[in-house]
């Protein structure tokens, strides 16, 4: 075995006795079940640990991850996740997480073939053609690639509102409100988008308001 993998096996063994220590119930209590108040779906990024960010323990963030945070309405897995944390788990907060410097959305910005995942690319090209006027406006790159990775969660935030599981939610009168961050790497803050739909009517309101 190589070292890296022996390293992470005896991490794991660490991480169960510090957390037995301070806890002999932990992983009895974990076993019991989840209630967790919130989904992120966040980007597949090493480098954005969304449990991390929000100083949450486990069972406190069911999480989804993709190449760039997309909600594709194709996407039966994230469709899947977000069925199960709305109507099982009940959560009353999904929160969309995007990065500044994220991988995903630089290449959607380019014309290099990457591989299969050019095919997923492809939906966050969709986002830049939506927003291509303002964008190309933009002068200096890297204002330009943040405030692409902004506007990204925004529309993945709108996209959200929009799926039939969240829509029969408000409908039902269940309590969930969805949110848009993005994630510093180079500071380690957020910052909200202020993108938080909790009805129907927010999301006209907001939609209006930021577009």
């Amino acid at each position: 075995m190589s070292d890296f993998y022996k390293k992470i096996l005896e991490n794991n063994k660490k991480w169960v006795e510090t957390s037995l220590a301070r806890d002999p119930n932990y992983f009895a209590d974990l076993a019991k079940g989840q209630t967790p108040p919130l989904l992120w779906i966040g980007c597949s990024d090493s480098r954005v640990p969304a449990n991390e960010i929000v100083g949450a323990k486990p069972g406190e963030v069911f999480v989804h991850r993709n190449i760039a945070n997309m909600v594709v309405h194709s996407d039966m897995n994230m469709l899947s996740v977000l069925d199960y944390a709305v109507n099982v788990l009940k959560v009353k907060h999904v929160l969309v997480c995007g990065h500044y410097g994220c991988g995903g959305i630089k290449a959607a910005m380019g014309n290099d073939s990457i591989g299969i995942i050019d095919n997923w690319i492809r939906h966050i090209k969709d986002v830049y053609r939506l927003h291509n006027i303002y964008l190309n406006s933009i002068e200096d790159e890297t204002e330009r690639f943040n405030t692409f990775v902004e506007l990204n969660v925004k529309e993945q935030v709108f996209d959200l509102a929009k799926t039939s599981i969240v829509q029969a939610a408000w409908r039902s009168g269940q309590d969930l409100t969805l949110h848009g961050w993005v994630y510093g790497l180079n500071s380690g803050f957020v910052t909200d988008l202020d993108v938080n739909i909790s009805s129907e009517k927010d999301l006209d309101e907001v939609y209006q308001l930021k577009f």
